[in-house]
């Protein structure tokens, strides 16, 4: 009686191995086939029919008595579907079962580039893989990297581009912004926006431009005023569309933009 219990256990872990049960099973499944994939192909009870082999440029593998069998741009089901087919029509097997395993994945790959930890080549090893994944997988973003994501590749054999601004996922509730990413894409994190302070402050350089960063935010960030410093005659150099520099005198709930330069003179008196 133990013994076929576990009998009944392997062929029930057999069942749900095959037919990709549960959210990560069945995502798993949906996983889109490309060129330079390794499979491992299996036919329950003909051990002679199990292969593993390597997905050519053109999509294709060359199966046993099927010989070149197109799987790239199919979902596991559906690889699964076509080899079953083709043993049946084929009077190979009467009721095959195909189970294929993804042994490497290197036919859908997405890079990532600019201010992330871990800058690279990632594969796509689910299906409906979102921004937001594979950030995690490169690390995150850096402490230098900018809040918006730049996302450039081909949807419906046509350009695509998206920015894409993680606050607006996170904070804002906006999980449509978190776009699925497809083969091919390039994913790139820009250097984050700064603002430099310069004059009488307690500590003068470049600091990050949070949103709606105001003069006087900026003031307190950098320490707040030396004793010799002066809210008068504050200075806000700030380049132009024509690339040339403007001088602004800002009031202290001016908002600051990226690249600009504020200036505190020391007092007269």
């Amino acid at each position: 009686m133990f013994f076929s219990l576990r009998r009944w256990i392997a062929a029930l872990f057999l069942l749900l191995t095959f037919t990709g049960v549960g959210a990560q099973g069945t995502t798993a499944r949906e996983y889109v086939i490309g060129p330079g994939d390794v499979v491992r192909i299996n036919v329950f009870q003909s051990p002679d029919l199990t292969l593993e082999t390597r997905v050519n440029e053109s999509g294709s593998v060359t199966y046993p008595l099927l010989g070149q069998v197109q799987l790239g741009g199919l979902t596991i089901v559906q690889a699964e579907k076509r080899i079953a087919e083709g043993l049946r029509s084929g009077n190979f097997v009467k009721q095959p079962q195909v189970s294929i395993l993804i042994v490497q994945v290197r036919g859908n790959q997405v890079s990532v580039l600019g201010q992330v930890n871990r800058p690279g080549r990632y594969p796509l090893e689910m299906a409906n893989t979102k921004l937001t994944d594979l950030l995690a997988m490169a690390g995150g973003i850096a402490g230098t990297g900018a809040d918006t994501i730049v996302v450039n590749g081909t949807r419906g054999n046509k350009p695509f581009r998206a920015e894409v601004s993680l606050p607006n996922i996170f904070v804002s509730g906006k999980t449509s912004d978190d776009i699925v990413l497809q083969n091919g894409d390039v994913v790139y994190v820009d250097r984050m926006p700064t603002v430099y302070i310069y004059g009488e402050v307690q500590r003068p350089g470049a600091l990050r431009l949070e949103r709606n960063l105001t003069v006087m935010q900026a003031l307190a960030t950098g320490g707040g005023l030396t004793q010799r410093g002066t809210e008068r005659g504050l200075r806000v150099h700030r380049r132009g569309p024509d690339g040339k520099v403007q001088v602004i005198q800002p009031t202290m709930e001016d908002l600051l933009r990226d690249g600009d330069v504020v200036y505190v003179r020391e007092s007269l008196f």
